[in-house]
């Protein structure tokens, strides 16, 4: 193929590309005034709440009694400034292009507004610090499961996400528990609503829908799915959205690896869900959901095992 063929193919592809009719919703079109959320931005944001959540652990190391509320105070006025830009860029994003841009005092309202739920955000997270520590034995300490443990980083991100999202704040909740899903495996909602005193063991793989409710001490391990069936459609053969599709868990329940639990059921209080089990219908409080053993019995000989 000749200089001028090649020229003319990339002209022909970047026409091709530039088309708005064939972007189907994605191009996104930039208007002055109205910045997209940034990623580094939102990672320093939860560098910036795990450091004054949990001090000495992330963040400056370098604490002690006498300095810890200088340090608390510069990590909140710097993450106060950063979430204050990236609240507004959400909301810019998500409005229609011939609306006005969102002006900066909404996202400093939520920001400040945010900031005074992290006093509560820690209470909570030490319950879900506790939980883990008693529910597993190989455990040394509370300060091993703050800096090992990947369930801390999920829940961390996931309760933060999910008071942004209670304050109203759009797509900016949703990137920051898919940010904990790509550093620990563990995909939880912002949208969950997840109760005090929760854990999960291991964590891969872990997915926990838009709709669920967990309640109080409930434990899960790896692989454990709070999925929805398929989507019901509308008359027009469109999925209908927004309606309760996941799992209901009540109180200390605890679903052991790979179970998985679809549809808008309710599982007890006090249920115990063995590993690898599909389970579509809701259980009475104190139930156990095993796989049924078969067992075989064999003619043994001792010649089979080299005469021993």
């Amino acid at each position: 193929m000749g200089v001028k063929d090649l020229n003319h193919l990339l002209e022909k592809t970047i026409a091709e590309l530039s088309e708005i009719d064939s972007m189907g919703g994605m191009f996104h079109e930039h208007r002055d005034g109205a910045p997209l959320p940034s990623g580094p931005a939102l990672q320093e944001i939860i560098e910036l709440c795990r450091a004054i959540l949990f001090p000495g652990f992330y963040g400056n190391s370098n604490l002690n009694s006498q300095t810890l509320k200088f340090h608390i105070g510069v990590d909140v006025e710097r993450l106060y400034q950063l979430l204050s830009e990236q609240i507004m860029a959400g909301l810019c994003f998500v409005q229609g292009k011939d609306e006005p841009v969102c002006p900066m005092e909404k996202g400093q309202n939520l920001a400040a507004e945010f900031v005074a739920k992290l006093p509560e955000l820690r209470r909570i997270l030490s319950t879900d610090i506790e939980a883990a520590y008693n529910g597993d034995p190989a455990a040394t300490s509370r300060a091993e499961i703050i800096s090992c443990y990947p369930v801390i980083k999920a829940i961390s991100n996931y309760r933060i996400a999910h008071e942004l999202m209670l304050l109203g704040v759009p797509l900016i909740p949703r990137i920051i528990t898919e940010m904990a899903h790509s550093e620990t495996g563990i995909d939880i909602h912002p949208e969950a609503k997840i109760g005090h005193h929760f854990t999960i063991d291991h964590g891969t793989g872990v997915v926990i829908g838009a709709t669920c409710i967990i309640g109080n001490y409930v434990k899960l391990y790896q692989g454990v799915t709070l999925g929805a069936k398929s989507f019901p459609l509308d008359e027009k053969g469109n999925p209908i959205k927004g309606i309760p599709r996941h799992p209901i868990l009540e109180d200390d329940v605890i679903v052991y690896s790979n179970a998985t639990i679809l549809g808008r059921i309710t599982i007890g209080h006090g249920t115990v869900i063995g590993g690898n089990l599909w389970v579509t219908e809701s259980t009475k409080p104190g139930e156990q959901l095993v796989q049924a053993k078969k067992r075989k019995s064999y003619d043994v000989r001792p010649e089979d095992f080299g005469g021993l």
